[in-house]
């Protein structure tokens, strides 16, 4: 196969804002464009100006750089960390082509480049480009290989939704994924990938990563892995079941964030009364680690806020878990009397959980949208146990989360995989660590 240029969805708004660096051509135009551009939609055309005078109009407009080394262009006020705790804008610099379209009312800014173009900003966005080595290129080939499968499920026109429900009066059970976006390939955002251009490459870290490890992704019988990734895994990872659809991957199985299981664990985390003893103890384990200057290269810019991840918790007022449950939920459960974990998986996450409320009793799930419930933005994760505190006439009056890890928990995990490249290990090992039973392989 042949190295492929990827799509990717920058920014919707009614109003796009960018400046050009250098000689860039315009479709139906025959002339070298630079300079500060606003592009708005009018009369269902896309319409440009140049300092505030009025130059192009047409259904989509393509700006093309005569030199993609040498041009770059920079889109003012991307919105990064869309409907997390860290949201919040950011003018970002690209390389490659610009294309604005309409989607629906709005306008839609559109990167085109090539794959290993792209892998390299998504490295340098996903962590810093001062990591070690190793983890570069483990996450590269981790990159590589989630976005090649997503191509492939979407030539093979297998459908997806974004949101997968099972809804009843008594249980409500949602997975998300990404979206197959109609007019581009991936979003630039947590929800596909990060990909922020040009903005976070500071040295040629990355470039070589991405280099070195060129064409080489991580296979299972004969197929591309669908390699997936979260921040930290909290001494155990997940399955891809648990959290997405009903399909085994068995290189996306539990994997044990160490070198050797520990002596004198249960590591049935399924059990309630093990994951608890798991979530209150402290194990060995890769990604359990306060080095600031390993964490730096995971938590980068509005990561950095967040410190406790191995092992957390938060502490709701009746009040607040009321209000935050029929906020997110929709549903009035009236005053919270319990929350009970129903099913769990491999690592402790609960994958069902029972809200028992004074007005209703349901079920909800997978573990997203337990997050999405129990926080005005996201939990952690959802390897919690809970701790109900000045219990007034059978109601607790605080609610203490007590949790482990940060984000999903299936395939790499990112803190794990950085210590793992400190202590010495290469991106191979680093691999197949967390990817069972795949093989590394070079497919261009």
């Amino acid at each position: 196969m042949n190295e492929p240029n990827i799509k990717i969805g920058i920014l919707s708004a009614q109003e796009i804002n960018f400046e050009l660096y250098g000689d860039f051509n315009i479709n139906g135009i025959n002339k070298r464009e630079s300079g500060k551009f606003t592009a708005w939609q009018q009369n269902d055309r896309v319409m440009i100006s140049k300092d505030g005078v009025e130059i192009h109009s047409a259904a989509e407009v393509i700006f093309r750089p005569e030199d993609f080394e040498i041009e770059s262009f920079l889109i003012r006020n991307v919105v990064i960390g869309k409907q997390f705790h860290w949201e919040r804008k950011e003018n970002q610099r690209f390389r490659g082509i610009l294309k604005i379209i309409k989607e629906k009312n709005l306008l839609t800014a559109i990167n085109i480049i090539p794959l290993e173009e792209y892998l390299v900003s998504v490295i340098s966005s996903e962590m810093s480009p001062n990591s070690s080595p190793e983890l570069l290129k483990a996450h590269a080939i981790v990159s590589r290989g989630w976005l090649l499968a997503q191509l492939e499920k979407r030539n093979k026109k297998e459908k997806r939704k974004s949101v997968n429900e099972t809804a009843a009066d008594t249980e409500i059970i949602r997975w998300y994924d990404r979206d197959d976006h109609s007019n581009y390939d991936f979003c630039a955002d947590d929800h596909c990938q990060r990909y922020q251009g040009v903005t976070k490459i500071i040295n040629d870290s990355a470039l070589n990563a991405a280099d070195s490890t060129r064409g080489l992704v991580l296979i299972y019988d004969n197929k591309i892995c669908d390699t997936r990734f979260s921040k930290c895994c909290g001494g155990m990872t997940e399955s891809f079941e648990n959290v997405w659809e009903p399909v085994k991957h068995n290189y996306l199985s539990p994997v044990t964030d160490y070198k050797f299981e520990l002596n004198g664990v249960d590591y049935d985390l399924t059990n309630n009364k093990l994951a608890e003893q798991w979530i209150r103890s402290n194990p060995h384990a890769y990604c359990n680690t306060n080095d600031p200057r390993i964490l730096s290269q995971i938590l980068i810019d509005f990561d950095r806020a967040t410190t406790n991840f191995f092992r957390w918790n938060v502490e709701y007022t009746q009040e607040e878990i009321s209000g935050i449950i029929k906020e997110k939920s929709g549903i009035d459960f009236g005053r919270i009397k319990d929350l009970i974990p129903l099913i769990r998986g491999y690592s402790g996450r609960i994958i069902k959980l029972v809200i028992v409320g004074e007005k209703k009793e349901i079920i909800i799930g997978k573990e997203l949208e337990i997050r999405k419930t129990l926080s005005k933005s996201h939990l952690y994760s959802s390897a919690f146990f809970v701790e109900k505190k000045n219990i007034a006439a059978g109601f607790p009056q605080s609610f203490i989360l007590h949790g482990a890890g940060w984000g999903h928990g299936v395939g790499l995990c990112q803190i794990g995989a950085a210590v793992m490249g400190e202590k010495g290990y290469k991106f191979d090992e680093i691999l197949i660590h967390y990817f069972n039973g795949a093989k590394i392989q070079k497919i261009y």
